[in-house]
Formats: structure tokens, sequence, C-alpha cells
């Protein structure tokens, strides 16, 4: 399908999304107005809900920001340029987020990216979810194209008559479209390849089991190979949340151990994509830990927040590459290019030095062209 949709753009993906979701499509693209009607269709409250999720997402992404620098003493500095063009994918079908299209499309916007699109799939005659289409148009995406699967993934990477080839590729989807995004990597970037989505719960005696329950169940639903996990130093906590756990046997864990530092120690080796704090003051915690792709402290912090509304990106790293791997920001969305502004007394005071580490790899070249600068300093003086 990739190399199809790479040389026959986009009759290629007319064809496959008449074959694999039911339906003939003159035109990929989602005009404005039809954006503005799904806004419009669905209810106050969930468009009021959206506009305060984003406004904290906006909020936390500018507060993150990189800034250029430069030191003229030194000759140096670093130059931060966003990226020109993203392309995000949303699931299609029942698996509809609204929240990942903010999560995703809003660091983006405000690193500073020119254009942010998004495709998302039809299903036959279903019209699109009009909560994810709400959510584009409240985060400012430029585009939404009605196409999925492994065609979206190669028109967003290689470009297409109708979809021009972009940057990045962001957002989850089923197995075929995390494989389709390794495939494509290096032609374009990508955010990662996601696994089942983990939590580990740490949580002390003073936590209440039915927090830590329902965070754990809550943690099961996103996918049968979820993985929820407590570890606690209380006995009696284990027997208290394992009665409301029976059905969580495949899913869930429990783990007692000694103390929270065994906990903390347990949760860096795992490196989870959430690790949330129930215990005594949290905060005093959170310099323990290393490695969790994001921390989410005291029993009113549960990730389920972090999901919609906190202000973090809830794309983060899973399968233990928390070890080396962070959360979606707008660093995702950013280059930095270091400047070199030596003056002409800086060159001198360095030159000598540069041309030693030449001559030691055998660069005559590289020393030649320090040598020549430094010859014509000294005439000068």
């Amino acid at each position: 399908m990739l190399r199809e949709v790479r040389s026959e753009g986009d009759a290629a993906i007319r064809r496959y999304t008449k074959l694999l979701d039911g339906v003939d499509l003159p035109e990929f693209k989602i005009s404005e107005a039809e954006l503005a009607e799904a806004r419009s269709s669905i209810s106050t409250e969930l468009e009021s809900a959206l506009l305060l999720a984003a406004k904290r997402i906006t909020d936390f992404h500018q507060a993150t920001l990189p800034r250029n620098w430069v030191d003229l003493e030194q000759g140096l500095g670093e130059m931060v340029r966003p990226l020109e063009r993203v392309g995000l994918y949303a699931p299609g079908g029942t698996a509809a987020y609204p929240s990942t299209v903010l999560m995703t499309a809003i660091p983006a916007r405000v690193a500073g990216v020119k254009e942010v699109i998004l495709t998302t799939p039809r299903r036959g005659a279903e019209p699109l979810n009009p909560a994810v289409m709400a959510a584009a148009h409240i985060a400012g995406v430029d585009a939404v194209y009605q196409i999925g699967g492994v065609p979206a993934i190669a028109a967003m990477a290689y470009g297409t008559e109708s979809i021009a080839k972009v940057d990045k590729i962001c957002g989850p989807g089923n197995i075929f479209v995390a494989y389709a995004k390794k495939l494509v990597q290096g032609q374009v970037d990508i955010d990662g390849i996601f696994g089942p989505t983990e939590t580990i719960v740490i949580a002390d005696d003073t936590a209440q089991a039915s927090f830590c329950a329902a965070d754990m169940i809550a943690q099961a639903e996103h996918d049968p190979l979820s993985t929820a996990i407590l570890v606690t130093d209380s006995s009696d906590l284990i027997d208290q949340v394992e009665l409301e756990l029976d059905a969580l046997e495949r899913q869930g864990r429990i783990v007692l151990v000694e103390d929270l530092d065994e906990a903390v120690e347990l949760a860096n080796r795992i490196a989870p994509e959430h690790l949330c704090m129930m215990v005594a003051d949290p905060w005093t915690w959170a310099g323990k830990v290393k490695n969790a792709g994001g921390l989410f402290l005291g029993e009113y912090s549960p990730e389920v927040m972090g999901d919609y509304i906190a202000g973090p990106s809830h794309v983060m790293p899973t399968g233990g590459t928390a070890r080396f791997n962070s959360a979606l920001s707008v660093h995702h969305f950013m280059r930095t290019m270091p400047v070199v502004g030596l003056t002409p007394q800086t060159f001198r005071n360095l030159g000598e030095a540069a041309v030693q580490i030449a001559h030691v790899e055998g660069l005559t070249g590289h020393s030649g062209a320090i040598e020549v600068r430094l010859e014509s300093l000294k005439a000068r003086a």
C-alpha cells in the first residue's frame, strides 16, 4: 500500500478507501463549512469542555517553549525553528478521540508549525465523528482529510496530488498504522511507535482503596493488552483493593514491597507510561522518580485527568521507552540550529588549538583553512 500510494497518489488512496472503508470519495478534504457545522452540532457542554481543555493544553505548552539565545562575547548561540508541516492521524469508527486531536495539534500550533493537517477515516455511510471534527476546528487544524489507515500514512509521508508531504506524523492507530509509521520513518519524522498503555500506581496506607481500584479499572478500559499495576507497602490496602479488582485478573497486578523507596526503584526500572503517586506528601517523592512518561502526584491528580484536561499531552512513551523518550511536546515540533559567529580576536585565541586537533586527525585542508586566517590576522597586527 505504501509503495502504491507513493507511485499512484490519489488513485491508490481512492482504491484502498473503497476496499477497506467501503466508501467512494470524490473529495478527500473536509470543507471549513463542514467543520464549523460539526462543531455547532455538538452539545454546548462538550464544546465548553473542549475549549477548557484546549486552553490548559495551550497554557502548559506555551510555558515550555524554548528560546533563542546568543552570547556575542563567546560568538555562540542557538536558533529555534518550528517544522513547516505536520500531519496528525485520528482513528475512526468506535475509537474516536477528540482529546488526541487537541493533545497533538495544539503543541504543534504553539511550537509555530506553519501548517497542521489531520487525516481520519470514514466508515461506509457513517459521517465523520463530530466531536473529532469540532476538536480539529478548536485546535486550528488547517485541513482535515477523510482518509485513514496505511494510505493516510503514505499520503502524509510521500505526498499526493491532493495532500502535501509533511515533515512529521503524529497520532495513534491500529497495528497497521503503527507499522506503516515505522516503515516511513526517515522519509518523515514520527512521534513514536506506541504499544499498549500502562500505569503504575504507587500507594501507601493513606491512599483510598476505591481511588486506586478506579484508576486501575480506567487503565484497563483502554485496551485488552493494557496494564495496570498497584505497588504498595500496605497489606491492608491490598486487601481492600482486591475486593474491587476481581475483573482485572488478566490486566492487573498488585505488588507488595518493603517500603516506598523500593516501590520507586521498581517503577524506575519499569519506566512506565504513567506513574501515579498516591502517598502522603507526594511532592517529596517527585525528585526520586527518574523514568516515567508522565508523573501524577496525589489522589486528585489521576492519570485520567491527564488524558483529557490537565495540560500536558497524553501522548507518552510506552513499553519502557520512557528511559529515553519524553511525552509529546512543543520540543517535538521544533529544531535547533547552533550558531557560530566568532570575532577575529576569539578566532585568534582558539585557532592554534583547532590546528593541533586537525593535525592529529590528519586533515591538512582543515588546518590550512585555519592557518591562512591566523596568518592574515598576524599581517594586520
